[in-house]
């Protein structure tokens, strides 16, 4: 097997890429897709999060790309249709600009080749600008049904079709959009297929799209990286796990963290609290514009926000080799999520940190997910920060003790500030139900067609502000409102 890139029969504009970007030893999935995939072999590939799976397929493509190019004037590809050579797929609108921007770092030394990124949430017009004259397109399928539709792109000169996350894609039912997309590139030469399982409904959907695939399994879907330290915290309800969360934001080994919060009024709440308490927080769920999205992931990516309180859409790909921590305020409502969720640590070789808060009437959940894992969560206690004494004994077997519902009667909060409103909708919900269910019609709207965002009764300006907060800011209580118009 080989051991470094340079084993690999890459054109020499990806070596120097690869090199530029200091890229010396694939990762296993690499090692064993990239020369599979060289051979022209559809290929159907499990590996868990951060594995790598993104050079692995993209660094074959892009190599055909380069080595069998012909030439066709800008000018030229400007004035035609769109026929991209490279078509991914991707579910969430934050994995396909993660997969572009790889995709434009690879082909940084490869003259010609343009890159298109396209998704829901973005204007049509400046799409359709952006999509002129790319060989590569990384889209979600909803948009890029519609641009088939208003007869902007075709796929009829598609030569690899890539579908990435495809578990995660039958998840969010785009089944019959796949399988559109696969009847519209019927005259591809190659299809790769990355999901975190090999499960019935994969294999079926890969046998309708696929011609007798090689399987590339690196790991179970189910296991979670090794790098990762979990742990376990019982909780006596919500204020409790509002000080369990700033006793972690407080550790001094916090880099960057990711909140994960079970519901879009949660992750408002949560984030805004934080704000209140000094802390360098943007929040992110379904359904904010594309624009505010990419604003605050962008100030998560260059380090100006320490902490993102997000939903689940943000489990997938979001690489910032820099989080070091995640926390589960609220459970996620699947399995494959909770390993999604804390493979946002630990990338790229580093170790990260994974604190799950749960309540003991959640036991259920926990040890269906441990079962699902294959391995028990380390239980902890912080002094000080205990739970109270479980309900009588129901034959735990992990030993684990838990709260009882009781809620704490102080003012919680993250070291002052306003509490939240509307609490009491919080006793109904911290089971951790909901999850940041797909908003279809916001990824497969134009902007102007969509609902207002957030409802009449809670305007909350500052979080229309994409600034991250900064530490030691104004003063939430004497300035309340200043904070929406920082520059």
């Amino acid at each position: 097997m080989s051991k470094t890139f340079a084993d690999f029969s890459l054109h020499a504009s990806l070596q120097q890429a690869l090199e530029d970007l200091g890229f010396t030893s694939p990762t296993p999935v690499q090692e064993q897709a990239v020369p599979a995939a060289l051979e022209g072999k559809d290929l159907l590939v499990s590996s868990q999060t951060g594995s790598g799976k993104t050079a692995a397929f993209l660094l074959p493509t892009l190599h055909k790309l380069a080595e069998n190019d012909v030439f066709v004037p800008f000018k030229e590809r400007m004035r035609a249709i769109t026929q991209p050579r490279i078509l991914v797929l991707c579910p969430t609108r934050e994995l396909a600009q993660q997969v572009s921007q790889d995709a434009i770092a690879f082909v940084r030394h490869m003259k010609g080749v343009r890159i298109a990124a396209i998704m829901g949430g973005m204007p049509f017009g400046k799409q359709i600008q952006q999509l002129k004259g790319a060989q590569v397109v990384v889209a979600t399928p909803g948009r890029l049904l519609d641009l088939v539709n208003r007869r902007q792109i075709k796929l009829d000169k598609v030569e690899a079709l890539i579908v990435d996350e495809a578990d995660r894609m039958l998840d969010l039912g785009f089944s019959e959009d796949l399988e559109a997309i696969s009847d519209l590139a019927a005259n591809r030469e190659q299809t790769l297929m990355f999901s975190a399982t090999f499960a019935d409904r994969i294999i079926s959907l890969a046998e309708r799209m696929m011609n007798d695939p090689e399987r590339i399994a690196i790991e179970t879907g189910h296991s979670t990286n090794t790098d990762i330290t979990q742990t376990l915290h019982w909780t006596d309800g919500f204020e409790h796990k509002k000080k369990l969360l700033s006793h972690w934001l407080a550790d001094e080994s916090l880099d960057q963290a990711v909140v994960f919060a079970s519901t879009q009024e949660d992750t408002d709440m949560l984030a805004e609290e934080l704000a209140e308490a000094g802390h360098s927080v943007v929040a992110l769920h379904g359904a904010m514009p594309q624009t505010v999205r990419n604003r605050r992931l962008r100030s998560i990516r260059e380090g100006r926000a320490k902490i993102l309180v997000a939903t689940d859409v943000a489990a997938r790909g979001l690489d910032v080799p820099t989080i070091s921590h995640v926390i589960n305020f609220g459970l996620p409502m699947k399995h494959e999520d909770y390993v999604h969720r804390i493979g946002r640590t630990g990338r790229a070789g580093r170790t990260g940190q994974a604190i799950t808060l749960a309540t003991y009437r959640e036991r259920g959940k926990i040890r269906a997910l441990e079962d699902y894992l294959e391995a028990r969560l380390d239980v902890s206690e912080i002094e000080g920060l205990e739970p109270s004494p479980p309900p009588a004994r129901t034959g735990r077997r992990d030993g684990g003790r838990g709260g009882n519902g009781r809620r704490d009667g102080g003012r919680g909060g993250f070291g002052g500030g306003r509490r939240f409103e509307g609490e009491s909708n919080f006793k109904r919900r911290e089971g951790g139900r909901g999850e940041d269910r797909p908003r279809r019609s916001f990824d497969d709207k134009p902007r102007g067609e969509r609902p207002a965002f957030g409802g009449e009764d809670r305007p909350r300006r500052e979080f229309n502000s994409d600034r991250p907060r900064r530490e030691g800011g104004f003063n939430a209580v004497a300035y309340p409102r200043l904070r929406a118009h920082e520059s």
